[in-house]
């Protein structure tokens, strides 16, 4: 089976392809001529996953999925959430997004926080969702290399190490993506 990944992300794309385990030939938007950067407008985690698997599906015909992550802390009413990757700007960078969410969360006693994951499914002229959901605490300072994001701050629960701590193998097994994921490929498993 063939799907349209509706992502330029390359750390997502490797990250979702390990997940798949080649169960599915993945295309990337640059494999299928889409080099425009698809508005992601919406105000919640799932209408951005909805509205970049829609402009896929309608502007290029592909059966695709599409996701969208956010992280939300709770002493932070769910910050940043769907501003996650922009938290600090614009410029999307990591760094400056974690120094941001350090400094917000430097009175606060509650660091918990869940990395959420919709993936919108485009197929046969139906949409389903998938969501998955990492549950964790924002540690005191980075630690860690791996993973992209926020990982080098976030712990996730019943774990020492942060997400950038652990090795590809065992985050692919407990991310909110890979959950996802799972879920995507037991839909798509079901269908065949």
């Amino acid at each position: 089976m063939q799907l349209v990944f509706a992502s330029n992300n390359h750390n997502k794309i490797k990250e979702i392809q390990s997940i798949l385990k080649g169960s599915i030939q993945l295309l990337s938007l640059d494999e299928i001529g889409c080099y425009e950067e698809i508005p992601e407008t919406a105000d919640t985690i799932e209408g951005n996953a909805i509205l970049k698997a829609n402009y896929v599906t309608e502007k290029y015909g592909y059966d695709c999925f599409a996701d969208d992550t956010g992280l939300e802390v709770q002493a932070l009413n769910g910050e940043p959430g769907v501003y996650s990757a922009r938290y600090a700007g614009e410029q999307r960078n990591a760094d400056d997004n974690m120094n941001k969410l350090l400094n917000a969360l430097e009175a606060q006693n509650d660091r918990s926080a869940q990395f959420k994951t919709v993936i919108a499914l485009n197929i046969k002229g139906e949409q389903h969702l998938f969501t998955g959901i990492a549950k964790g605490n924002i540690i005191l300072e980075k630690k860690g290399d791996h993973g992209f994001g926020y990982d080098p701050i976030f712990q996730p629960e019943n774990y020492e190490e942060t997400f950038a701590e652990l090795s590809s193998d065992i985050k692919n097994k407990i991310s909110h993506r890979a959950k996802a994921t799972e879920q995507l490929i037991d839909y798509l498993n079901s269908t065949k």
